[in-house]
């Protein structure tokens, strides 16, 4: 069922989402997901929709698509995990080119008071858990590539994060920090937003591991991640929901009104769980419960209707602050995240999954 179809998002409605938008980190999650299935296969027709698709990242002029000269934005660094799988696959210049850019612009990239990158120019002063993901692992995968020694900057951010967005109480990390405390949702002490989003949590998990792969043969401080992954995923673990085996939209609050088992988030800590036991670094069980919430996200979401697969359960999009649409009502309540729409076979979750099943075929 998964692999058939992922054949139809990759050759049908991939194609079709990057004709209708301009490229964004959305895409990233697929190039890398259609990789990690050619991995886990050893079928490399799995990379040819990357191929087929990279003008929409790539211009003719060698120039990254949906890219602003100047513009700090770490959404978009994320592009640089496509330029380093294309580069790995053609070997094109072009491709070479556009990584040394994308990683040319963290040596200037704006820091909060904690040493971290903040999210956007948009965004000042904050970490978001969705920028670990965007920024870490092609941060990490550069270093690895060039020999740069400035590891320890990439662990003391996870460090940081940790330290921002970390809630004791729920064994839970919140979706964002200013440490400006000036953004309406910031609480005026801690500056934290003031619910779990799931994806929020997955995004996270999923830097430490992936970064934890590349960093290990270059940096012993790489073992620190190690602690903070397998504390993070205890915490969520604790809110599995037994009913549907997989995790609520905002994390904590199955008793709100209309709280709802979401896909791209489930299938993220699906990804964390296995692929870390799969590297050593987390008991094998862990693997198992990884397994058991994908399934279990086929069992409930995944539907053949007449033109085939399509997948369901999926935040559409969810973010903090007013963003370029100048909205009001991203105030980071539960209740906002719970507002935000679903939609149907949105990128998030078909490459989480991807991502994720990649990781069960390789048990």
């Amino acid at each position: 069922m998964w692999l058939a179809y992922f054949k139809q998002f990759l050759n049908e409605i991939f194609p079709r989402f990057l004709a209708e938008k301009a490229w964004n980190y959305k895409d990233d999650l697929c190039v890398k997901g259609a990789d990690d299935l050619a991995r886990a296969t050893g079928d490399e027709s799995w990379r040819q929709p990357i191929l087929d698709n990279a003008t929409h990242l790539i211009l003719q002029d060698g120039s990254i698509a949906n890219w602003k000269p100047g513009e700090h934005n770490i959404d978009k660094v994320s592009f640089g995990k496509s330029l380093q799988i294309l580069y790995g696959l053609t070997g094109d210049v072009r491709y070479a080119n556009a990584v040394q850019q994308a990683f040319q612009t963290l040596n200037d990239y704006p820091r909060t008071v904690t040493g971290n990158f903040w999210h956007k120019d948009i965004y000042p002063n904050q970490v978001w858990l969705d920028g670990l993901y965007m920024g870490m692992p092609f941060y990490a995968r550069c270093l690895a590539e060039t020999g740069e020694n400035r590891w320890d900057d990439i662990i003391d951010q996870f460090q940081n994060a940790h330290k921002l967005l970390w809630n004791e109480n729920l064994g839970l990390y919140m979706h964002a920090n200013d440490c400006s405390r000036k953004a309406e949702w910031a609480d005026p002490i801690s500056g934290q937003s003031p619910a779990v989003w799931l994806r929020a949590e997955g995004w996270f998990l999923m830097a430490m591991v992936d970064t934890w792969q590349i960093a290990k043969d270059h940096t012993a401080r790489a073992s620190e991640l190690v602690p903070l992954l397998q504390n993070a995923l205890d915490g969520i673990l604790k809110y599995q929901v037994s009913e549907t085996k997989m995790f609520l939209q905002v994390v904590d609050r199955a008793d709100l009104p209309g709280n709802y088992s979401e896909t791209s988030g489930s299938a993220m800590v699906a990804y964390s769980l296995m692929k870390g036991a799969r590297l050593g670094i987390l008991p094998e069980a862990y693997g198992e419960r990884g397994s058991e919430i994908l399934d279990a996200i086929r069992d409930r979401y995944l539907v053949k209707e007449n033109d085939g697969y399509h997948l369901y359960g999926i935040c559409a999009s969810a973010g903090l602050g007013p963003g370029p649409d100048n909205r009001t009502d991203r105030d980071g309540t539960p209740a906002y995240y719970l507002s935000e729409k679903q939609m149907t076979d949105n990128q998030h979750g078909t490459a989480a999954c991807m991502m994720a099943v990649s990781e069960q075929l390789l048990r």
